[in-house]
């Protein structure tokens, strides 16, 4: 008769057995996501595959102000003052193509230090050309968030020759 220890390690010992014979093989067919040419190669997705499928998907959502340029950004075109349903809109369907296209995530990281930085030469060009007050750009997305007490359409039309040679940052008027 086995003791009582003797019976559980036995019992693992099934488990662990059962588990590792059941486990994935190289065989199974793992989900096929953006990126995946089905090649089956062991290397990292096709970043500018996963942004398409994104923008492809945001688009299907009724997204359409989103866009990607010749280098595989995504940008949105800006648009001036939106509306609190256009920011709500866009942040479902954000959600949606999140989960559609997991990769989203590291392949966007790869470009957001650039955007914070040309965020910043431009907003500093901006304040060396007539608009001292302009705020600081998020330092995680780049993106120019101005309240709309604090936005000053003139000055804002003030600095756009001068700064118009730089990458124009991501804003929001308003918020």
């Amino acid at each position: 008769m086995r003791s009582r220890t003797g019976r559980a390690l036995a019992a693992a010992v099934a488990v662990t057995v059962a588990l590792l014979t059941s486990g994935c093989s190289a065989e199974d067919s793992a989900p096929r996501v953006a990126g995946d040419d089905g090649s089956r190669a062991s290397g990292p997705q096709d970043d500018n595959a996963v942004r398409r499928a994104w923008v492809t998907c945001m688009h299907a959502q009724g997204q359409n102000q989103v866009q990607q340029d010749e280098e595989g950004n995504i940008y949105t075109p800006a648009a001036g003052v939106g509306t609190e349903g256009d920011v709500a809109g866009y942040e479902a369907a954000a959600k949606v193509c999140d989960a559609k296209n997991p990769g989203i995530h590291q392949a966007t990281e790869k470009t957001h230090r650039k955007f914070v930085d040309q965020a910043r030469a431009w907003v500093a060009c901006g304040r060396k050309n007539g608009y001292p007050d302009l705020p600081d750009p998020d330092p995680k997305t780049g993106i120019l968030q101005i309240p709309r007490a604090a936005f000053d359409a003139a000055k804002w039309d003030a600095i756009q020759p001068a700064c118009s040679k730089l990458p124009a940052p991501s804003y929001q008027i308003g918020q």
